[in-house]
């Protein structure tokens, strides 16, 4: 049998428990868009960006199957595990959700997951 203050840290315990997973699936539902800033050259490092555009370049890199894509004089990195089987022209229109990472002195956007890019083909 458990002391009252055993019975309370408990009950305070579980209750943490369900608040913290409670949280964490509604921040899951709202998704990156709730979060994401538009991007800008005054975009910090690290931050969750989203961009918009029409792909200027796309480039399959030959180390890895990475692609590559030129979106308003901005670079989009999408690695081989998030691209999968996308498939970019020049001139589809993009958007991107990412995070802002320096490259070579090049601030670019660098994409997690497949579901962080969305491309419409344009005819």
């Amino acid at each position: 049998m458990l002391l009252r203050q055993e019975r309370i840290a408990l009950i305070l315990l579980v209750s943490v428990a369900v608040v913290v997973v409670s949280a964490h699936g509604v921040l899951t539902l709202m998704g990156k868009p709730a979060f994401a800033h538009p991007f800008t050259n005054q975009s910090a490092e690290g931050e969750l960006v989203v961009i918009e555009g029409t792909v200027e370049r796309a480039t399959v890199l030959e180390n890895g199957g990475h692609l590559t894509l030129l979106v308003r004089n901005t670079t989009i990195f999408i690695p081989a595990s998030a691209a999968g089987n996308l498939i970019v022209h020049n001139g589809d229109s993009v958007v991107a959700y990412g995070i802002v990472q320096t490259y070579r002195g090049k601030k670019e956007i660098v994409i997690s997951a497949p579901e962080d890019i969305r491309i419409t083909t344009i005819p």
